[in-house]
């Protein structure tokens, strides 16, 4: 671990608190102007010592509310920015300020309001991801002993502090490390919660008339009935199997209590009582399916409670969490074989039917709502499954459990209903319409048995006609002409398409399509999304021998309306950056492909008019990664057409791009690199002048801090050197250097070392060699130094690939000298120690063949090799030649690398995000030169045996074992060459 150069320090002074009180006010401003440079000031100055400990200062000290909120916000943020110390890079606070957050953490944390307390409880729990248990082992202590308090405002704050901190034992893989924690966790905290479980439940019955202190109880309750689930979550501990008895009666017995002082008025949020007892049907229903056998002394009685909690449970909102739990409970335990006598019974299947699942299918007042002014949130929850806590989702899950079992009695108990709700639907469709609504579902849920959020519906019920229910009830819907009547039940019938893509027949789906163009300009948000979602799940689906199963044929007669449609969308209220619609964007141009050249003009200004006004606040990353993959298929298509209209583009977009670059918008900074050197890498012979007077800027240190601008930076550099290198070396030489400089900096860090090897190898392969001469030593004395403090796996491969690329281009004898004007004799270390060793470990196509190159050349190119003490190495290097080339690659990595991964980009910043249609085609610096390198092998060793005759058949003889003669004997004869 790096401690960066000394931390300036602000000093603990009032006039440090005032300064930052000012610009905290400031962050809170709606104007931007005033806003974002406040922001950059606090990120400029969370870098010196003691500005966590004035932020603490201000949330305890501050007379203002908002200010105590505000730091106490604005800490969270930071410890969650910097708290994690990445290896390689420089740590972000120091050591005297860690200490003393974690000496003063807690007890601020209890003794601050419950909003403060929230914020400084999820500090705790980041820092406990990092530190806990190994560096504060004193943090359980600490907790443990302010039960013993009897004040729940600090036992509640220690109730949540835990809870944040073992959630993630519900979702960790299993692991060694794990059990080590949870077991330390149970020892020290198993007996005191089930303590404290104990006295809360007296106190509530000692205070069950004082409905202030009750609304304190059930708080602690309800965390402590979190805690219950995480503690068991991964395995069922010994401490709670022998108090089993103790935690099960005491749940059973608040699923059935009801105190009025505890019932709100509100019909919307759900009130402490209805959030236990959601929680104990949690809980209840993970011992049902993981601790089955321990748990069934309990189960009858659960099941039992649980039922009539559903059958006496109103329909307001409020109960949804713990209907869709109790629900959510039941299919747990219907779909387990040894609870299958429980539902056998054909009243017991029908009462469920009518009691439970009818009901809760029902698209109540509350949906309606949402789906017309909180559509964003009604699609997520619907399209994206993060509706776990609807009941209409609960509900569906009990019909696919029910199902497992008794599949036909339930559909035919269904049908029934799925029947007299259509009937009475068509009674009086504008009244009645919320009847085929639940009709639809009914037949949805009933019909999907597996499900994956890329093919859709995968299995499904045989019992149930899909494509005939699709032509009688969804299409006459989607064919109407007004697409803004009855927007619920057009949004269904979309959904219905998308859902079952692949049972319904091709040629239905044909006809969907010219509907969904259609409904892209229904006025309803969730309609026109649907439409779009439906229409890009289409165009991804595969028809034999892997070709799209919708063609661009098929569409040549909706391209227009299908593109004025779907930017037309983006301009209805609340849809401007609706990432549906950008993403329908996105795969219809990635379908239609050269079709939409002639719209290519509108739409690309289209684009940049979108990308020019959210760059002025960026808030919807998928929307926005659409947005660049959409602009890179316009310059991809247009430019496979015609290369000359990169120029165009290039207009179009250097605005746009330089004003964000001056911003420094972050988010879009990487992606501006990328689709840059996607236009760079479209010119054939020169740079043009507006690149290279971008050029010295792409140096700057500032940008290469941010992990995420690494990968897309080097590869616009690499654009750079593959397109201008002797440009560069005329007119910018003076930047050589510093172009090093950042090959210098990468190949420090593990993370990104192979980076700063793409780098290192087009400056070896395009700049003209004088250019880098005076250079060259220096570069090979770095790697040095880098293998001898840390020698990777990942930099063993990277530095072999540069090594015999150097090779290929200065000559073997070049190699060989520059090694060893390092220090005598380090060419054969070299040779002995990495090269022959490692060789079989480099992987890739083109990789191996640079190595094989590489070697073969060190084998016949390089005299010393013939007659020097390196000729005792010539066999060994031709046998790990041949290796590389017939042996399986060696994959295994020591053990104490394995945590280290390349795609695993540390800390909390833009991580880096590939744009898929920008991505550069690989490139193959000995292409030209060797197509077949075991042919080139022979070849060459059968040049160095005209040169040295006799010579290389006796030192194949005396040292190439049989099984690598073989092989070379192949080569040569491949080649119809022999050794002289």
């Amino acid at each position: 671990m790096k401690e960066k150069k000394g931390f300036a320090k602000m000093e603990l002074s009032d006039a440090n608190l005032q300064t930052l009180t000012e610009y905290l006010k400031k962050t809170l401003d709606p104007d931007p102007a005033i806003r974002r440079p406040a922001e950059k000031f606090l990120e400029s100055v969370e870098g010196n010592q003691n500005y966590p400990l004035l932020l603490l200062t201000l949330l305890e000290k501050s007379q203002e509310n908002v200010i105590k909120v505000c730091a106490s916000v604005t800490f969270k943020n930071y410890i969650k920015r910097n708290w994690r110390i990445v290896e390689d890079e420089p740590n972000k606070i120091c050591e005297a300020d860690r200490i003393a957050i974690k000496a003063n953490i807690v007890p601020l944390m209890l003794s601050s309001p419950e909003q403060i307390q929230k914020q400084l409880s999820d500090a705790i729990s980041i820092i406990g991801r990092e530190d806990f248990p190994q560096k504060w082992p004193d943090l359980l202590t600490e907790m443990v002993n302010r039960f013993q308090s009897g004040d729940f405002h600090v036992i509640n704050g220690v109730l949540r502090t835990a809870h944040s901190l073992f959630k993630r034992y519900r979702h960790e893989f299993k692991s060694n490390e794990l059990w080590t924690e949870i077991k330390l966790v149970l020892d020290a905290f198993a007996l005191p919660l089930t303590n404290l479980f104990k006295a809360t439940i007296e106190l509530c019955s000692t205070h069950a008339n004082d409905a202030s202190a009750l609304k304190v109880l059930f708080s602690s309750l309800i965390l402590i009935a979190k805690l219950f689930y995480s503690l068991n979550f991964q395995d069922l501990p010994e401490f709670f199997e022998d108090n089993m008895e103790t935690w099960m009666t005491n749940f059973h017995t608040l699923l059935t209590l009801d105190n009025k002082l505890l019932q709100t008025d509100d019909e919307e949020e759900a009130g402490l009582l209805e959030l236990l007892k959601s929680q104990i049907c949690d809980n209840a229903a993970l011992y049902a399916q993981k601790y089955d056998e321990e748990f069934q002394p309990y189960l009858p009685r659960f099941v039992t409670a649980i039922w009539n909690l559903l059958v006496t449970t109103g329909q307001e909102v409020k109960y949804d969490l713990l209907v869709s739990n109790a629900i959510q409970f039941l299919a747990s335990v219907c779909e387990r074989p040894h609870y299958k006598h429980l539902f056998e019974d054909q009243n017991t299947l029908t009462s469920i039917c009518e009691k439970v699942i009818v009901p809760n299918m029902e698209f109540r007042a509350a949906d309606e709502e949402a789906f017309e002014d909180n559509s964003e949130e009604y699609i997520r929850r619907d399209l994206e499954g993060s509706d776990i806590d609807t009941r209409r989702r609960a509900a569906c899950d009990l019909v696919r459990g029910l199902c497992k079992f008794f599949e036909g009695p339930v559909t035919g108990i269904f049908s029934g209903y799925v029947n007299s709700m259509l009937q009475e639907y068509a009674k009086n469709p504008s009244i009645n319409w919320k009847h085929k609504d639940a009709a639809i579902y009914l037949v949805t849920s009933l019909a999907s048995k597996a499900q994956t959020q890329k093919h859709g519906i995968t299995q499904a019920n045989e019992l149930v006609n899909l494509t005939e229910f699709f032509v009688n009830h969804i299409q006459p819907d989607l064919k109407s002409a007004n697409v803004n009547e009855f927007p619920v039940l057009k949004a269904d019938g979309i959904k219905y398409i998308m859902i079952f893509r692949n049972q319904v027949p091709k040629e239905q789906l044909l006809v969907s399509i010219p509907l969904l163009i259609n409904h892209l300009q229904a006025e309803s948000i969730v309609v026109h999304t649907y439409a779009a979602h439906a229409l890009e799940r289409l165009f991804t689906m595969r028809g034999t021998n892997n070709t799209t199963l919708i063609t661009n044929t098929e569409m040549a007669p909706f391209v227009e309306v299908l593109l004025t449609n779907l930017f037309k969308a983006l301009t209805f209220p609340g849809s401007s950056e609706n990432e549906y619609i950008m993403k329908a964007i996105m795969r219809s141009f990635s379908l239609l492909q050269e079709a939409i050249i002639p719209y290519i003009p509108s739409v690309i200004t289209q684009l940049t008019q979108k990308l020019l006004a959210v760059s002025k606040n960026p808030s919807k990353p998928h929307f926005n990664h659409y947005m660049f993959e959409s602009i890179c298929l316009s310059v991809r298509i247009t430019c496979k057409a015609n290369p000359d209209a990169v120029g165009s583009f290039e207009e179009a977009l250097f605005m746009v791009f330089t004003e964000i670059l001056q911003n420094d918008v972050q988010e879009f900074i990487p992606y501006v690199f990328q689709v840059m050197s996607l236009l760079l890498e479209m010119h054939k012979n020169e740079i043009p002048s507006s690149y290279m007077a971008l050029f010295p800027h792409l140096l700057q240190p500032v940008l290469w801090e941010r992990t995420g601008n690494i990968p897309p930076l080097v590869r616009l550099l690499q654009a750079y050197l593959e397109r201008g290198a002797s440009t560069i070396a005329s007119a910018a030489a003076d930047k050589i250097p510093g172009l090093l400089g950042v090959f210098q900096k990468l190949i420090a860090s593990k993370a990104n070392d192979h980076q700063g090897f793409y780098l290192l190898n087009s400056i070896i392969e395009h700049m003209p060699p004088e250019s880098v001469d005076q250079y060259r030593k220096q570069i090979f004395i770095l790697l040095f130094q880098r293998l001898q403090n840390s020698k990777t796996t990942k930099f063993i491969k990277s530095f072999l690939v540069f090594v015999n690329l150097y090779c290929i281009k200065y000559g073997a004898l070049a190699l060989q000298e520059i090694f060893d004007s390092i220090q005598p004799k380090m060419f054969g270390m070299v040779l002995e120690k990495i090269i022959i060793p490692e060789i079989q470990k480099v992987s890739g196509q083109v990789e191996k063949k640079i190595c094989a190159v590489g070697i073969t050349k060190i084998l016949t190119e390089c005299p010393p090799m013939m007659d020097t003490e390196y000729t005792k190495l010539w066999t060994p290097l031709l046998q790990a030649l041949i290796g590389l080339f017939e042996l399986p690659e060696d994959d295994t990595i020591p053990d104490e690398e394995h945590f280290i991964d390349i795609e695993d980009a540390p800390g909390y910043q833009t991580a880096f995000s590939q744009l898929a249609f920008a991505g550069k085609k690989e490139h193959d610096p000995v292409g030209q030169m060797v197509n077949n390198p075991k042919i080139h092998l022979a070849q060459s060793l059968h040049k160095l045996s005209t040169a040295c005759p006799g010579r290389v058949p006796s030192m194949l003889s005396t040292s190439l074992n049989t099984e690598a003669l073989q092989y070379l004997q192949g080569y040569l004869q491949a080649a119809s060459v022999t050794l002289l």
